[in-house]
């Protein structure tokens, strides 16, 4: 039995351990607060240089697609051949091309149909290849086997190619609504491969298990629990990807079988500038220059992401 007169002191100091124990606690359950992987990403993007570099071009060429006439109020197929490869003057800051053209205004106006058929087809592969590859991974078996056949077929033909091939049979019907068809017809099966196996790490993680347990269908797991946790290296993939459906539309329309000759397009334009890159090589660089910043944008911006919604990336 201990003495009455030590029975305060212990009292008193088991009371200042609890009140210290439990304000450490408090502390540390602040300090530890979870907090999701975006805002994670939120944090880590915005203390890097190249985000901000790579979203203020995004933002100058969106704004240059959606309101031209912020920069310019020149018409691009107003020419005059009396202006013909002419350098630079008082509202003409890029000079003329071969045909008498306004370069600028051109240059400004070509953002519009890269950036319309980047984010159309971009979206387009992201439903297409984004449900084929989210049945194919989570319900498998002869699901997966069927998928994913398809998809190596598809994945099998060139991509450009093909889209040549079948750009050809619209010669004469031929529109940003058609470029868009024919590179998502084509390019889904790159992004159908990220989500299967995005879906697959994800299905078998506890919290889906718990979901399933608490009486979830499959369905409902999969596209309220699996799909949003599975998102993150389908973010990435379709950013890097949009500048490649920029790429490929100047492509095609730098061959002639892209978009028709009324609609301006930086591909179309590099093909016109050709023939005076000898004499007048600005004249090519400008439209080429526009298109080269336009899609490393986007591919800087898939870098970063990457890299923000990377746990490993993280703790390094």
């Amino acid at each position: 039995m201990p003495d009455a007169r030590v029975r305060p002191y212990q009292e008193h100091v088991v009371a200042t351990f609890d009140a210290a124990g439990l304000d450490a606690v408090d502390q540390v359950d602040e300090s530890v607060a979870p907090t999701s992987v975006w805002t994670d990403a939120w944090r880590n993007l915005r203390r890097r240089v190249l985000f901000w570099v790579a979203a203020g071009l995004i933002v100058l060429v969106v704004t240059a697609a959606v309101a031209p006439g912020l920069f310019t109020s020149l018409d691009p197929r107003f020419c005059e051949l009396g202006n013909s490869l002419r350098g630079p003057t008082d509202g003409h800051p890029f000079g003329f091309d071969r045909q008498g053209c306004d370069i600028f205004a051109r240059t400004v106006y070509g953002a519009r149909a890269s950036v319309a058929v980047g984010v159309l087809t971009t979206l387009m592969v992201v439903v297409v290849g984004g449900i084929v590859g989210a049945v194919a991974g989570f319900y498998g078996r002869w699901f997966d086997a069927l998928l994913s056949r398809v998809t190596d077929i598809f994945f099998a033909v060139p991509f450009v190619l093909a889209a040549i091939v079948v750009m050809q049979m619209f010669k004469d019907n031929r529109s940003v609504l058609t470029v868009v068809l024919v590179l998502g017809l084509f390019g889904w099966p790159q992004l159908a491969r990220v989500t299967r196996g995005a879906v697959m790490a994800v299905k078998h993680a506890d919290f889906i298990s718990a979901a399933k347990a608490l009486g979830a269908t499959r369905a409902g797991t999969l596209v309220r629990h699996v799909v949003p946790n599975a998102s993150a290296p389908v973010i990435v993939t379709a950013t890097v990807a949009l500048g490649t459906y920029i790429v490929a539309e100047a492509t095609l329309s730098f061959l002639g079988i892209g978009l028709p000759p009324q609609i301006t397009s930086w591909g179309a334009d590099i093909a016109k500038a050709q023939a005076s890159l000898r004499t007048r090589p600005e004249v090519l660089f400008y439209p080429a220059g526009a298109l080269a910043l336009t899609v490393l944008s986007f591919i800087m911006m898939g870098d970063v992401v990457r890299d923000a919604l990377d746990p490993k990336a993280r703790k390094r």
